[in-house]
């Protein structure tokens, strides 16, 4: 695959300015409490450019007054005694290899290098990822890099490249949509063993541990903590305890997903624990079925984003007025509290908002994968239910990556009547 981190590496290039350079870090694993450290993810937009999954490497792209792309790659000196105890770092024929990168560096020639660039070469645009959601959030690699510069060369023009991202990993390749549906198609699997395993009396985690021995066996990661939610668990969007009891009655809400060399699935079903939706379960489940039927109906190209979410507040206006939950159509909200739908890719909230349009501003385009996932959340009933399924925009519609995993009521009741206990 070397040949798509070159191309991806070319198509960033072609939007930089001339007399300009881009500096992407991989990031390092924080450390924990007593010295230890967190499990390593790679900055997406290091892998999306080099296919390198490790820490401390940094790619530097410059782009000369001719117009001519040159990149490098700074990695780690070798050090036997950290070798020994945390292995050794990536070697330059091994990232040579995976990225299709010519030149190399050491770390600690990167800042060096960065400031001959821009006081002897005379580069003076730089580009560096310096998305940032929170203000008490820890500084990135960029964004500390950013400070530096900002103080000892005032007049360089630092420009955010978080945008520019956004919107080359929009649209999907054909090799990025076969990991995403390997993603989905192990997600679907793990729904299935939800369904064969549940029983009365357990623990959510003890259902939720079905899950995880999938993902490890199958050689995949998590690409976000589960919520396995339980009865009114479920009414809570971002549950995480999973540890109460799963009750005769109880439905349960699962929203999970798999990360295939990064690139994620979002999956979200909801099922009776005992095998039987209720009457009034099925009333409620079958609205929200419906809703994401609606939404399904009208994705294809040309489809503005924000629309696909208005599809479902206009689904819930008239639903939830039959069937008694609301008399005025703003009441919506108290039962329905956030968006149909977030790409997907590299990340679970993938990003591709592109470099000037809001998220609800983008017109869907064939090979942009995103998720449907309406819901419904009666915290006075106990009763949360979400339906999730991960779609491709495709020239014609919509392909559902996990379409073969059921959410009709009458298939759901018929595999769990049906499976061994």
């Amino acid at each position: 695959m070397t040949s798509f981190y070159i191309e991806n590496r070319k198509r960033f290039g072609d939007l930089m300015e001339n007399g300009s350079f881009v500096v992407i870090f991989s990031g390092v694993a924080p450390v924990e409490v007593g010295n230890r450290y967190y499990k390593f993810s790679a900055q997406r937009n290091l892998f999306y450019t080099t296919g390198i999954d490790s820490p401390a490497v940094v790619l530097m792209m410059k782009k000369n007054f001719k117009g001519e792309l040159h990149a490098r790659l700074y990695l780690e000196r070798f050090d036997e005694t950290y070798a020994k105890w945390e292995g050794a770092p990536i070697a330059a024929e091994e990232a040579k290899e995976i990225s299709g990168v010519e030149n190399f560096g050491f770390l600690d020639e990167l800042d060096g290098h960065i400031a001959n660039t821009i006081v002897r070469e005379r580069f003076n645009t730089i580009y560096l990822d310096m998305d940032h959601r929170c203000l008490n959030a820890p500084n990135t690699h960029e964004l500390d890099l950013a400070k530096r510069l900002r103080e000892k060369f005032p007049a360089a023009v630092l420009v955010n490249a978080h945008p520019i991202f956004g919107k080359l990993r929009r649209v999907k390749s054909d090799h990025e949509i076969e990991q995403i549906q390997n993603a989905a198609t192990l997600a679907g699997q793990g729904y299935l063993a939800f369904m064969d395993n549940v029983r009365i009396g357990m623990k959510e985690y003890e259902l939720e541990a079905h899950w995880d021995y999938l993902v490890k066996k199958n050689g995949m990661k998590r690409s976000f903590d589960t919520i396995m939610a339980s009865g009114a668990n479920a009414t809570v969007l971002h549950y995480h305890a999973n540890n109460a009891e799963i009750k005769d009655g109880d439905l349960i809400l699962v929203d999970f997903g798999a990360s295939c060399n990064w690139y994620a699935s979002d999956l979200s079903r909801t099922f009776p624990a005992n095998g039987k939706f209720s009457p009034r379960q099925k009333e409620l489940y079958e609205i929200v079925l419906g809703a994401l039927k609606k939404v399904f109906s009208i994705i294809k190209p040309g489809t503005n984003f924000s629309a696909l979410n208005e599809a479902v507040k206009d689904h819930y206006k008239v639903e939830l007025k039959r069937v008694g939950l609301i008399t005025d159509d703003n009441d919506v909200a108290k039962y329905y509290y956030h968006g149909v739908s977030h790409m997907l890719g590299l990340e679970v909230h993938d990003v591709g908002a592109g470099s000037t349009a809001t998220e609800g501003e983008i017109v869907l385009e064939p090979g942009m994968v995103l998720t449907v996932e309406p819901g419904l959340y009666i915290a006075e009933e106990g009763i949360g239910i979400r339906i999730e399924d991960d779609v491709l925009v495709t020239a014609d519609g919509y392909k559902n990556l996990t379409e073969a995993f059921p959410r009709e009521i009458a298939d759901i009741e018929a595999y769990m009547a049906n499976r061994k206990l």
